[in-house]
């Protein structure tokens, strides 16, 4: 955890970046408590001011939450990410939704166009872990495959920077599931935006792969307004 002696940036800046990499790498896992400051100062061989500084970068960005009496979580593994966990707590579940539509329909449609079959395999198993899950009664399973498998049908676009995008949105998506679920009458298992998008990517059927995704959140959202 030592940082190197070169002086060009600011040692705070220094400090972030190397946090930053170490939250990003998961050495600091998703929501756990990073080490305590008289660790850290030592590790990283800086005065307390610094560290802190550093941390302050880095909860302004979202990336950690600073409790005051109980330490320091990793709440974002990126800034991207660290963003759009803050814009969910000030948004309501349809402007999420809305958002959803314009990166789920664009996702589909070059899913459609450039998916391999490895990808087809890859999107079938986490269906298949989805389903396992979700008949098991294992909702946090069930909620973490399902996000997964949109994250995959992003990685299958060919675009790294639109999966990149909507990964950082993972924790946000990932926490409405679990919202809609503990909600009830939610189906787990619906095949509209599932099976069906699958299918159409299997078949490069891009017309069908958007329609399918349109039927899926439209019925989110009759399901939000109900």
């Amino acid at each position: 955890m030592t940082l190197s002696t070169s002086h060009r940036q600011p040692l705070a800046d220094e400090v972030t970046a190397k946090l930053r990499q170490m939250i990003h790498s998961g050495e600091w896992p998703l929501d756990q408590r990073i080490p305590a400051e008289p660790e850290l100062m030592q590790g990283l061989g800086v005065s307390r001011g610094t560290l802190r500084e550093a941390i302050r970068a880095l909860a302004h960005s979202g990336m950690l939450e600073v409790r005051r009496g109980d330490g320091t979580y990793v709440r974002a593994t990126s800034e991207m990410s660290g963003a759009a966990r803050r814009m969910y707590q000030d948004h309501s579940d349809e402007h999420i939704l809305e958002v959803r539509l314009g990166l789920d329909t664009q996702a589909a449609r070059l899913a459609a166009r450039n998916a391999t079959a490895d990808d087809v395999a890859a999107l079938r198993a986490v269906l298949a872990t989805r389903e396992v899950a979700w008949n098991a009664g294992d909702v946090e399973g069930w909620a973490r495959a399902d996000w997964h498998f949109h994250a995959r049908v992003a990685q299958a676009t060919g675009n790294p920077l639109l999966h990149e995008l909507y990964v950082s949105f993972g924790d946000v998506f990932h926490q409405d599931l679990l919202k809609q679920q503990r909600k009830g009458r939610l189906d787990g298992l619906t095949y509209e935006g599932h099976g069906a998008l699958v299918d159409a990517i299997e078949a490069h059927d891009a017309d069908a792969a958007v329609a399918s995704v349109n039927q899926n959140l439209n019925t989110c959202a009759e399901w939000l307004r109900a």
